[in-house]
């Protein structure tokens, strides 16, 4: 089954956070300002699709919006139900009221009838050997900061966070795909 990830990422820091959670799940990556008919059709019949965006003033961003919108006409023939859900999200500091933007897409997902995936990594201090991962403490969907290294968007636990999380979603649809949910 085909694993998408929809993004919109003006500055590059959603996108290589995409990137981490595509290669760690071997997902398909659809820029929602490039989506054509085909990629829409390719949404249609995909077993998982997970959205990102940056948050912007506690919300999603306007041309994220547009694309849940366009989205939205597949409720009525229930094209989008039952396929595996998620979120992630990216925000300038840790905290970044990035959840509100995550639910957002959860509610969006639970209204189209999607079964949501969230995030299942534990970070230090609780696993010390997880020094970096999930550093913001979200499970509702993965979230990072923008780095302050120069050079590097994101920071290395967060894209890691997301690597891990596109296995996740990964093994959940495998064992979707086979009638395996416990």
């Amino acid at each position: 089954m085909t694993f998408c990830i929809v993004y919109y990422s003006p500055e590059g820091h959603t996108k290589a956070l995409a990137e981490a959670i595509a290669a760690g799940g071997d997902a398909t990556l659809f820029d929602v300002t490039t989506l054509t008919e085909a990629d829409w059709t390719i949404l249609d019949n995909a077993g998982a699709i997970v959205m990102g965006a940056p948050t912007y003033m506690g919300g999603l961003p306007s041309v994220f919006t547009a694309f849940i919108e366009k989205a939205a006409a597949r409720w009525e023939h229930g094209l989008w139900r039952d396929k595996l859900a998620g979120g992630f999200s990216t925000a300038l500091h840790p905290a970044g009221d990035k959840l509100n933007a995550l639910m957002s897409m959860f509610v969006f997902a639970a209204q189209m009838g999607m079964v949501w995936i969230g995030a299942t990594e534990t970070g230090a201090p609780v696993v010390p050997e997880n020094e970096g991962i999930n550093t913001d403490g979200s499970w509702v969907g993965v979230t990072a900061s923008v780095s302050s290294k120069d050079g590097e968007l994101l920071k290395e636990g967060d894209l890691e966070t997301g690597h891990r999380y596109g296995a996740r979603m990964r093994q959940s649809l495998d064992r979707w795909e086979k009638g395996a949910i416990p």
